[in-house]
């Protein structure tokens, strides 16, 4: 039980910080957004930015839940940082970008809304948005 508390309280303080990188995302400040975002990688998930961009889309959840003991709630997060990197890279210009992180936001959520056993209108909006970006692109 105590996990599940501190990871439900990650993801809630996760939406404040993510609060403020859409700020700095909005005023065009795109260097201090993506170095907020580095830190919030490490401080949320304990491995850098790049460990969890190299992974494909493909084998996400399975090496993250099975080989790194990740649990829902850590791919909840990953998710929610995928889908501001997506927002980031659309901002910058970067259509690639953009696309490769809104899928795998996606794919993770889309694995957590089927694991768990409640209902989130939140996680379904976001994932609509997504779709809706996924198919702009």
């Amino acid at each position: 039980m105590y996990q599940k508390d501190y990871i439900l309280r990650m993801i809630e303080m996760l939406g404040d910080l993510l609060a403020a990188l859409f700020g700095m995302i909005r005023r065009g400040e795109f260097t201090q957004a993506s170095e907020k975002l580095e830190r919030i990688y490490f401080d949320m998930l304990k491995e850098d930015a790049s460990f969890f961009r190299s992974i494909p889309k493909e084998d996400l959840t399975h090496k993250l839940l099975e080989e790194h003991n990740y649990t829902n709630g850590h791919l909840e997060i990953l998710a929610e940082l995928f889908n501001a990197e997506a927002e980031l890279a659309a901002s910058q210009g970067n259509p690639k970008g953009c696309l490769e992180y809104s899928e795998k936001s996606l794919l993770l959520f889309e694995f957590i809304d089927l694991q768990q056993k409640t209902l989130s209108l939140d996680r379904l909006d976001k994932m609509t948005a997504i779709r809706n970006r996924i198919f702009d692109l």
